[in-house]
């Protein structure tokens, strides 16, 4: 009892100091979980075997852990080593990328095509927001996208909040489609054994609705702030060429190469048995190998605190699993359903959406995945994908609703207000929150035809 008690304690403390944000993320769960291993695990339970399987190294040596026939790994307890790394893998491909200059060019590139108008590049951006979020860490493309927004501008003469707005929700959207799109669906991808076609053949056909339908919402909204100019003459010869961001041609066509070679082993995973961690090892050699001069810079540049921020969050929902809370969570959860399995969907969404829109949607969706695997043993084992979709849609658009329910929302709005734009939650929440209720009503929609 006392085990149960600490562990939810640290828990509680843990989610309390990231909603706060004065401390670090990383140094927050990372001494919450040695926390859990000491206490909870030691002195409360004297349990080696809880420490053994929470910190679950032994699961990297196996040879399931890096070639398997698409079936999940049935060691899914503890630190999913298989997401931290992929997610380390994907991290050493983007900055080979984007120290070649790949994002800026392709930025600068779609503004030209569009002539540097100010409602296509809005468009255009929302789009490529989202289709580059189903391949890439949505945090990475916010980061690089917000940056040139900002840079156009200023050449343009527009106010860049409304655009970075639209393309943070874009990333969150396109992120939901795919299994590598979001850190949420790595964390369920990789914990029940699903695939990149698995999710786009679910979430991904929802989020290309909603896709359709939030360029156009976000055009109107902002249709009056992004064509009211200062009415200075602008000048398009002046604005920066889309070579000019090319750092090196060769680095440049190595890297779009990696690019492509990471899309593909991600579509095909299922059928080669290639695992994400396999990938995610297999696409960093590569980038390395591929400019051995640079291997120190793109070293330095992985960001290794959200690395660790993910380890000792695994341990700490470890002591929730060890000492029983989420089976609790699961049956209180299937006794307020009945074993109706459409109010349990719509829990599921809504609970998950209402809670990533107040907290990081990361911690949130690492802690329901044991959970949905309780209550697919109650109402049917060929349920739980039907869960684990409905869990990945709520936790991935409910984080778009506020400025700190997801890590692109933070890193977006980061930039703009250094650029001396800041943005409060009003002006945040104005638009987002609408946007948010109106894909999780298309979203549960979806949900009721498609599973039940």
């Amino acid at each position: 009892m006392a085990a149960t008690i600490i562990a939810v304690v640290i828990f509680v403390l843990m989610f309390a100091l990231i909603i706060l944000d004065k401390i670090p993320r990383h140094i927050i769960t990372l001494s919450c979980g040695a926390a859990t291993l000491l206490i909870v695990f030691g002195l409360c339970m004297h349990s080696l075997d809880a420490i053994k399987e929470t910190l679950n190294i032994h699961n990297i040596f196996t040879a399931e852990f890096w070639y398997s026939a698409g079936e999940a790994n049935e060691s899914t307890s503890g630190i999913n080593w298989a997401t931290i790394i992929f997610i380390a893998g994907m991290m050493v491909m983007v900055e080979g990328m984007a120290k070649a200059g790949f994002f800026r060019w392709l930025c600068l590139t779609i503004a030209k095509a569009v002539k540097y108008k100010v409602m296509p590049i809005l468009v255009t951006f929302m789009i490529m927001s989202a289709v580059l979020s189903m391949f890439i860490d949505s945090i990475t493309v916010i980061l690089f996208l917000a940056a040139v927004t900002v840079e156009l501008s200023q050449l343009l003469k527009f106010n860049p909040v409304p655009m970075v707005l639209a393309e943070i929700f874009c990333a969150n959207l396109g992120g939901s489609a795919t299994m590598c799109g979001d850190p949420p669906n790595i964390i369920i991808g990789t914990a029940l054994g699903y695939s990149f076609a698995d999710f786009v053949a679910n979430t991904g056909v929802v989020a290309g609705i909603a896709l359709v339908i939030m360029v156009v919402f976000f055009y109107f909204a902002y249709k009056k702030q992004l064509t009211k100019t200062t009415g200075e003459a602008i000048d398009p010869s002046t604005f920066p060429k889309p070579a000019e961001a090319i750092s090196s041609k060769k680095d440049f066509i190595i890297s779009c190469i990696i690019f492509a070679l990471a899309v593909v082993l991600l579509v095909t995973h299922a059928q080669t048995g290639l695992t994400v961690a396999f990938i995610g090892v297999a696409i960093a050699l590569v980038t390395l190998i591929s400019a051995p001069k640079d291997i120190p810079t793109v070293l330095k540049k992985v960001d290794y605190k959200t690395l660790l921020f993910f380890i000792g969050l695994f341990i700490v929902v470890g002591g929730l699993e060890q000492t029983g809370v989420l089976e609790k969570i699961a049956e209180f959860i299937e006794n307020i359903c009945g074993g109706n399995l459409a109010v349990m969907l719509a829990i599921i969404l809504w609970v998950s959406a209402v809670a990533s829109a107040v907290v990081d949607n990361i911690p949130f969706a690492a802690t329901m995945v044991p959970v949905i695997k309780s209550l697919a043993a109650t109402v049917g084992a060929d349920y739980l994908p039907t869960l684990a979709y409905t869990l990945s849609i709520g936790t991935d658009i409910g984080g778009s609703a506020t400025p700190i329910g997801a890590s692109a929302n933070v890193v977006g709005t980061s930039v703009v207000s250094k650029a001396g734009h800041p943005v409060s939650w009003k002006e945040y929440c104005k638009t987002a929150i609408p946007a948010t209720v109106i894909v999780l009503l298309i979203s549960m929609g979806y949900v009721f035809i498609r599973y039940l």
